[in-house]
This record gives C-alpha cells, sequence and structure tokens, in this order.
C-alpha cells in the first residue's frame, strides 16, 4: 500500500497528500468507490452536497473496515444554502446523509459574490468548528479577494481553498497568495477533466522516461507544487496508479515543461459563476 505524506493545515489538523473526487458519482458507485478506495490507501474523500452522493459516501466509509479516526471526510455548503442559519441545518442535513458524528473538512463550495452571504455563512462555520462537529472550515473555488474580505470580517481564515488547478490552469498567482496566507490549496480536475492533456506529447515523453503513465506524472506534477490533488476514477485499477504518485519525482525542467502550454480555465469564473 503506497505510503501517502500528510499536510500541516493553519487550524492544526493534517491533510493527506491525495484524495479521492466522488463527482459525478450516484449514490451506488460512490459506496462501491470509496469502500474501495480506501481499502486501497486512500484517506482524504471528498464529497458535496451538490454530488447527490453523501448517502453512498458515507455507506463506503462504513464498509471500508478503516478506523473512522484514519479518515478525512469531505462535503460542501451548497450555494441554495449560503446565509448563517440555512448553513448551519445544511450541514446537519449532510452530516445525517454522510453518517457521521463529525466532518473533519467542510467548504462553502462557491462564493457567490452576487448573493454576498458567504461571509455569514463562514461565521456559521466557525461555530460549527467551535462546537466540534466540523475539524476543519475551509472554502472552494475561492479568489485573493474573497479570503481576504473572509480575514478581514472574521478573522479567520480558511485552512483549505479547493481550485480547479491543473498544467492547462495552473494558478500560479493564487497559490502564492495562498501560501503566503498559510492556506492549503487541494486541486479539483488535476488531470484536466474533458481536455486533451494526458495525450499532450510533452508529458507522454516525461511518462515514459519514469517508466509511468500520463496521469501520474500529472498527479506528481500537482504534489510536488505543494498541492493536494482530487482526482476521480471509478475504476479500481486507475484509483490505485493515481496513489502511486510518490516515489519517484520530477527534476525542475520537467515541471516547468508540464505546464508550458495556453492556460486557461475549464471550468466557472467564481467570480461571476453561479451553483445553487
Amino acid at each position: 500500500m503506497p505510503t501517502v505524506p500528510v499536510h500541516s493545515l493553519n487550524d492544526g489538523t493534517t491533510l493527506p497528500g491525495i484524495g479521492l473526487g466522488t463527482y459525478p458519482m450516484d449514490d451506488a458507485e460512490a459506496e462501491r468507490a470509496v469502500a474501495e478506495a480506501v481499502g486501497s490507501g486512500y484517506r482524504l474523500v471528498d464529497t458535496a452536497a451538490n454530488y447527490g452522493n453523501e448517502s453512498g459516501t458515507g455507506r463506503g466509509i462504513a464498509h471500508s473496515g478503516v478506523a473512522r479516526g484514519e479518515l478525512v471526510v469531505t462535503t460542501k455548503l451548497p450555494g441554495r444554502h449560503h446565509g448563517h442559519d440555512e448553513t448551519l441545518a445544511s450541514f446537519e442535513e449532510s452530516r445525517k446523509r454522510l453518517g457521521l458524528d463529525y466532518v473533519d473538512l467542510y467548504l462553502i463550495h462557491w462564493p457567490l459574490p452576487r448573493v454576498e452571504k458567504y461571509v455569514e455563512s463562514w461565521k456559521a462555520m466557525i461555530k460549527l468548528r467551535e462546537e466540534g462537529v466540523v475539524r476543519s472550515i475551509g472554502v472552494s473555488n475561492f479568489t485573493a479577494e474573497h479570503v481576504d474580505r473572509l480575514e478581514r470580517e472574521t478573522g479567520v481564515l480558511p485552512s483549505v481553498n479547493q481550485i480547479e488547478m491543473h498544467p492547462l490552469f495552473p494558478q500560479e498567482e493564487l497559490r502564492t497568495y495562498l501560501a503566503g496566507k498559510g492556506v492549503a490549496v487541494e486541486s479539483w480536475s488535476p488531470l484536466g477533466r474533458g481536455s486533451d492533456l494526458l495525450s499532450d506529447p510533452a508529458i507522454a515523453k516525461v511518462a515514459e522516461a519514469h517508466g509511468r503513465t500520463p496521469g501520474q506524472v500529472v498527479l506528481r506534477w500537482h504534489t510536488q507544487l505543494g498541492v493536494v490533488p482530487i482526482p476521480k476514477s471509478s475504476d479500481p485499477a486507475r484509483r490505485r496508479e493515481n496513489l502511486d504518485v510518490f516515489d519517484f519525482a520530477l527534476d525542475p525542467q520537467e515541471m516547468a515543461g508540464i505546464a508550458s502550454r495556453t492556460h486557461r480555465r475549464l471550468g466557472g469564473d467564481p467570480r461571476h459563476h453561479e451553483e445553487f
């Protein structure tokens, strides 16, 4: 079983160096995938209310045979529940679907700046952490301006910001800002879902040199940047392959070459994008 490093977060908790994404699995698929993935060595599992698979994720955790205390379970607040009281109620719904006494990491899924309630939600999440039902609180898809506002109005920084990041969109500026604040970065769509990234000849050349797959090379690129990738796969062999990226290293030239292409988002821009 691969040894996965852990990252220390700014609130005293820790985060495994790679996680299992569950979007867009349904409950049945998530139950199977989570149980198998945890059995093969994953210790970070990522879901969200909007994924519609919290119940299946919870059942997978229960059937994994691994002690609850060894796992970091993440879920996310949906946009339709922004607001202080709404966040508290939404969390209880998520916790009930997951079947857990506590959630390790709770994230605001999108900032929804037009709605203007993400600070209210953040205050509710601070309360949940103080009550012990959430171990760590963070955000997803937040810009530097959004994070600055949370700190300015509450004095509490997120432990994590989960953002779109891959070699087609490496997010250098935001990563530098977050590092300066002590906020860990998780990457969603780390393999550039829906793009031709994994068929790129330059990445294929690096993969051949190391006797690895293109996907493993891209995930190693993430981990060497200090980022926690959250790849999703329904295939057990591919999940094991994704986990096995900590016993080789890319040199500086290879690291630079992997991201040396036209940069573009594949998902929504958090300054405007809304999901409810």
